[in-house]
């Protein structure tokens, strides 16, 4: 009987990559974590509520935040799957120019970012000017924020979508085409099905960046408490007030709702392979 020789494998084996796994993601995941956690163990419960669920401002940072991130990442996953699409399916002059520029939110600070969004959409910035007659309002309002939270979760989308489009045969299409199935048909029971899976992991990547996004919210939103206030900024703001305990408090609040909201993403998105 031949003897089976073993697999040599480039990595060594499971035992000590997965040691290597759990540390690494020990010291820079879990531990920050659990620390933010342990920050608000010394309080009450009635404080951590007062601080963190109870207050109108605070209430008023959450709807801001998640709201906007929510409204932002919707548009990416639709705007996203077109501008991966034409990259993807088309041959025009400058092509791989817009192929890069994709990227150049991942490359751009977003102070800058914000900084440049400020001055186009300000009321005398060179769009803003024509919006203003029009009754249309975007720097310090939360269409400002939508717009910058677009900006920067545009990449995860468009890169995500792209391999799934690149791996989707055009001679599917065709063939749908021969049998008589119309473009909307075509598309929705042979593209999006194929491509469904990548655009829901997109819009998760771009909603979670567009959460914790700061530093381009920061000079569009004007920062006005109750208005265009959001819950990053908040935090940054008992920060500097040295009420540590309200900033981690506020932290823990988002990180929780975060989580079950990514929680329920993933599992829309694994029905969606399933079925």
């Amino acid at each position: 009987m031949r003897q089976r020789r073993p697999i040599r494998r480039v990595l060594p084996g499971f035992g000590l990559t997965m040691g290597f796994t759990l540390a690494y993601t020990s010291l820079l995941v879990l531990l920050p974590l659990a620390g933010l956690f342990l920050a608000t163990a010394r309080m009450s419960w009635s404080e951590f509520a007062r601080k963190a669920l109870l207050d109108p401002r605070v209430l008023a940072a959450y709807r801001l935040s998640f709201g906007t991130a929510l409204a932002a990442a919707s548009l990416n996953a639709l705007f996203g799957f077109v501008v991966a699409w034409v990259l993807v399916r088309y041959r025009f002059p400058g092509r791989r120019l817009m192929d890069a520029l994709v990227d150049l939110p991942f490359a751009l600070p977003t102070a800058v970012s914000g900084i440049a969004l400020t001055t186009l959409y300000a009321s005398t910035g060179w769009i803003g000017r024509w919006l203003e007659p029009l009754g249309i309002r975007v720097s310090y309002t939360p269409l400002g924020i939508v717009l910058a939270l677009t900006l920067i979760g545009l990449p995860f989308v468009v890169r995500t979508v792209q391999p799934a489009l690149a791996d989707l045969e055009v001679e599917l299409e065709e063939a749908a085409a021969s049998l008589g199935a119309s473009r909307l048909a075509t598309f929705r029971r042979v593209i999006l099905p194929s491509v469904l899976p990548a655009v829901l992991t997109g819009f998760t990547l771009a909603f979670a960046r567009a959460i914790g996004e700061f530093g381009s919210v920061y000079f569009i939103a004007g920062n006005l408490p109750m208005k265009t206030e959001i819950a990053p900024l908040l935090v940054v703001i008992k920060l500097e007030q040295f009420d540590f305990l309200g900033a981690a408090a506020i932290g823990v609040v988002m990180l929780v709702a975060s989580f079950l909201l990514l929680l329920t993403i993933n599992g829309l998105q694994a029905w969606s392979r399933r079925h």
